[in-house]
């Protein structure tokens, strides 16, 4: 069975689950303060950046941080239980297909999870920047090209990440247990981009990334910036690293 074929079982599976109404939940609650705040944004003109570009920073601020992050987390979790449910993962185990492909294809499908949402909330900002630009008679609607540039840097820069998470719920049977460490993992990012270390905590990448988009556009705000060595290496070899613990790991609980 080729890789496509067993990315096209894998999205069909995601029609019985609740991951996509869990990601849309998720933008909705993200960009709802950002419409009732809107008119803190002008107060930022002092920092030197425009109110569209703060209330756009601001909304993927709070979304790279903790709510893209955290609906990854749920997201990889329900993917790996909606197979252990009424054992399916051992229907797929029987099939003549390796467990490292497999696990793979299932790699795929979270990254395509990912990519979904981030077209969710970018989606909702144009809403809401639509519903804010009419409230307050002032144009908060950025060009799609500059929106596009940074939704794709939060989206490779959240590659390293997704591939840890996938890791822990590979790794970890226990639902909760799984959830917890990865939920857990994600508070010490607002500490970690402060320090020299951050390319080696893959959690801390897409707030990292935004933060610095924040200091190019506000001329009086000074973040640090990002410098592809080290960090590009350090992404790789974590992705790597994390991805190939997943494939040996993979269906080895269920084999016994």
């Amino acid at each position: 069975m080729s890789f496509v074929s067993l990315a096209g079982i894998e999205f069909r599976k995601l029609k019985r689950s609740k991951i996509l109404l869990i990601l849309f939940t998720a933008a909705v609650i993200l960009w709802l303060p950002s419409i009732l705040n809107v008119h803190l944004n002008f107060e930022m003109q002092k920092e030197g950046i425009s109110p569209e570009h703060n209330f756009f920073i601001q909304g993927f601020l709070g979304m790279s941080w903790f709510m893209f992050p955290a609906s990854m987390i749920v997201g990889t979790v329900l993917l790996c239980q909606t197979e252990r449910m009424n054992k399916g993962i051992l229907k797929m185990l029987s099939l003549p297909v390796s467990t490292a492909k497999l696990c793979l294809a299932k790699f795929a499908i979270l990254l395509t999870l990912s990519a979904v949402q981030l077209f969710i909330m970018t989606g909702m900002y144009y809403i809401s920047a639509a519903v804010c630009s009419a409230s307050q008679h002032y144009h908060f609607i950025l060009p799609p090209l500059f929106v596009a540039k940074e939704i794709s840097l939060i989206f490779l820069s959240a590659i390293p990440m997704t591939a840890f998470f996938w890791m822990l719920s590979v790794c970890i049977q226990t639902p909760i247990f799984s959830i917890g460490i990865g939920l857990a993992s994600i508070v010490p990012s607002v500490l970690i981009i402060n320090t020299k270390a951050w390319f080696v905590y893959p959690m801390a990448y897409p707030f990292f990334v935004i933060t610095s988009e924040y200091g190019k556009l506000a001329a009086n705000l000074d973040t640090a910036q990002v410098k592809l060595i080290p960090w590009i290496p350090a992404a790789v070899m974590i992705t790597i690293v994390c991805l190939c613990v997943s494939c040996i790991r993979f269906g080895q609980a269920e084999r016994r």
